[in-house]
């Protein structure tokens, strides 16, 4: 039943009472005219007669009708009349929380507000969810600065009638503690808590962990472990050092967020939030287990890159020394050679710079700044030449098996570094193993699809299909706390001169400069497992057969002695001056330049008149491709030789559109040197 907001009084007297005769005494004089015609029995008579009867039968419908409708009028109530009549503030509310109509008190007392929401009333909309559940439904309200009692009640049309008591009555005293306890919670969780996606519980009591557990809701057993979570307790579903910790700090004051592990699942990481109320304790569960392993692989990355760019600097320094020990160390083989009584100190010093050296190239390899030359390789014919060499490197007690299928696919990579990364894998295993008196070593290779390498423990970009290389053993395993440092260089657990830390550092370069991933999975005392994935490579399709390629004939070198003018760019002193007296003392003539701005000087002083320029990649000011780009004009067709420890895909990008540019990657010695300068003289 709608009534009218306006508040009007309609009532079936007053017009109606007076307007009812006159319309009866109108309908009895139209019968009797309509009567004359039919009693004067002239030739409209039918007619008359017709009428008369239509007027008779209108009448027998008409008339019950307004006799049944004058009731129902009359006992319409008119709330919005009553509300106004009502001592008490009241008001009339739509479902949408419209004032419809209110009293003087209210307007006093409250405001004349148009909307429930901007009256100051905050229990007003929980009153009108009860009310409209169980009909009626009473709170505690503070208005005008005093206490009162806010009571709704849902009227027939769906509206709401809401009534403020005079005076609040005060609230009802706690039960004693000898008496009975409600079988129903008091208080429970809100709608919110109650559809949320994170788990929340309802604990009777102060104690957090140790409190009764009232309520839970639906994604509570999910991260929690555990359906039969009510009536318990909070702390058993914790595990112990995560709820000591929670504790420690909760007694501090923090309410969170408290990072604990469930019993159930002690693998998983949550953040229980803590929200302490009269009598009661709210406790919220987040799983982010997720979000914790994306940030320690964020972590994990970051300091593997910033390793890689100090080891990488650091063998770039040690690359220029080398150098410099190599090529001095050729300048004294000349004056000592074999049967001089030095010629075998000066042996061992190569052999040592060599080892040097070696040591460097895995720094470079793990740092990612090692020149690779990619091909495509069948990843089973990889593993089975090198099983051939790895057998020879496990002694008897330590067996091996290869294990791989004729569907194997292709990989793009550097066939002697992706073969180094296996070696290094096997022998630490071959250690690992060797610890217990034997063992055995098993090699895997396998086609996996994407959702096969992620339940392996991929976790890099998606790929499609991907090449495995596994090397398992089923030695001691590696504990828990060495597992997330095993890549970091110069990190090893063997005795002090069994090994330097940077096999698998190097491991790590290489897969990593392959665009792979490497995953280890290991148990205390279960052994150890290293997954490699790498991308598969899929060769394109030939329309045509390529043109043979030219003869690698090597032409007769002229001879360039003497006549030679090299421009020789390097920052390191003790690097340039012997390449440059060496260089000397094959009849070529050197110009040094100790950076590249005197290198620039130097080449436009002499357009034209040099025949080769060789400069290192990286010097303080203008390196060596920007010195390039700014010498060309100066340097004519001259051909370009680049010295560097770095990669030569550090800088290739930069000489895009060059020509007669090669490479040379450091430590180098002078005969390497030489036969380079030639080829490139030849060249030109």
């Amino acid at each position: 039943m709608a009534y009218p907001a306006s508040g009007r009084d309609v009532r079936p007297g007053g017009a109606a009472a007076i307007l009812a005769p006159i319309a009866v005494g109108l309908f009895l004089l139209a019968a009797l005219l309509a009567a004359a015609p039919a009693l004067s029995g002239g030739p409209g008579r039918w007619a008359a007669l017709g009428l008369l009867a239509a007027i008779g039968a209108s009448s027998l419908i008409v008339f019950p009708l307004l006799r049944r409708r004058a009731p129902a009028l009359a006992a319409a109530p008119d709330v919005e009349a009553l509300v106004r009549a009502l001592a008490e503030p009241a008001a009339i509310v739509a479902d949408d929380g419209q004032i419809e109509a209110a009293n003087d008190a209210w307007r006093e007392l409250v405001g004349a507000q148009r909307r429930l929401q901007r009256t100051g009333l905050a229990a007003a909309p929980a009153l009108l969810l009860a009310a409209a559940r169980e009909g009626h439904a009473g709170d505690r309200a503070e208005v005008g600065g005093a206490q009162r009692r806010l009571e709704a009640s849902r009227l027939d049309d769906g509206r709401f009638l809401l009534r403020l008591a005079p005076d609040a009555a005060p609230p009802a005293p706690a039960p004693a503690p000898e008496q009975a306890p409600s079988s129903r919670p008091v208080t429970r969780l809100d709608l919110f808590a109650s559809a949320a996606p994170f788990g929340a519980a309802l604990i009777e009591g102060d104690d957090l962990f140790g409190g009764r557990i009232l309520e839970v809701n639906g994604a509570w057993a999910g991260i929690a472990g555990d359906a039969n979570s009510l009536g318990g307790a909070l702390g058993p579903l914790i595990t112990d050092a995560s709820r000591a910790d929670a504790e420690r700090r909760l007694a501090a004051g923090s309410l969170g967020p408290f990072e604990v592990n469930p019993a159930a699942s002690p693998e998983r990481i949550a953040h229980l939030y803590a929200v302490r109320q009269p009598g009661r304790c709210t406790a919220y569960l987040v799983d982010v287990t997720e979000q914790k392993q994306m940030q320690a692989q964020l972590a994990q990355s970051n300091k593997m890159q910033a390793i890689g760019q100090l080891a990488g600097g650091v063998a770039h320094d040690f690359n220029n020394l080398l150098t410099a020990i190599l090529m001095n160390l050729s300048e004294l083989e000349t004056r000592h050679p074999l049967g001089d009584p030095s010629f075998d100190g000066l042996s061992r010093i190569r052999e040592n710079a060599l080892r040097a050296a070696g040591l460097v190239g895995q720094l470079l390899t793990f740092s990612r700044k090692v020149t690779v030359q990619r091909e495509a390789l069948d990843i089973g014919e990889l593993i089975s030449n090198v099983a051939v060499m790895l057998r020879r490197l496990l002694p008897e007690s330590v067996g091996m098996d290869t294990e791989y299928g004729r569907n194997l696919p292709q990989v793009r990579a550097d066939r002697q570094q992706l073969e180094n990364a296996i070696m290094n894998l096997v022998v630490n295993a071959r250690d690992a193993v060797r610890s217990r008196g034997g063992g055995q070593i098993r090699v895997r290779a396998a086609r996996l699809t994407e959702p096969e390498a992620v339940a392996l423990g991929y976790k890099g970009a998606p790929m499609g299909e991907m090449a495995l290389i596994e090397v398992a053993d089923d030695g001691p395993g590696i504990p828990p706390d060495v597992l997330p440092k095993i890549f970091d260089p110069f990190f090893t657990t063997k005795a002090v001169g069994e090994g330097t830390g940077l096999g698998l550092a190097t491991v790590y370069g290489i897969v990593k400069q392959s665009d792979g991933w490497i995953e280890p999975v290991s148990n205390p005392g279960e052994g150890a497992t290293f997954r490699i994935f790498l991308p598969v490579y899929e060769p394109p399709v030939l329309v045509e057969p390529p043109a043979p390629a030219p003869p690698k004939g090597r032409t007769a070198a002229r001879d360039l002695s003497g006549v030679g003018r090299i421009l020789f760019v390097e920052d390191e002193d003790a690097v340039r001056r012997v390449a440059a007296r060496l260089l000397r003392a094959r009849g070529y003539e050197v110009i040094e330049a100790a950076d590249g701005e005197e290198a620039l000087a130097i080449a436009e002083a002499n357009a034209g008149q040099l025949d080769l320029m060789i400069s290192d990649v990286i010097m303080p000011g203008l390196d060596g491709p920007h010195l390039l780009k700014e010498a060309r004009p100066f340097l004519g067709d001259a051909p370009v030789m680049f010295i560097s420890g770095y990669a030569e895909a550090e800088f290739s990008k930069v000489l895009e559109g060059e020509r007669g540019v090669s490479f040379l990657p450091k430590p180098i010695d002078i005969a390497v040197l030489a036969e380079k300068v030639k080829q490139a003289l030849q060249g030109a």
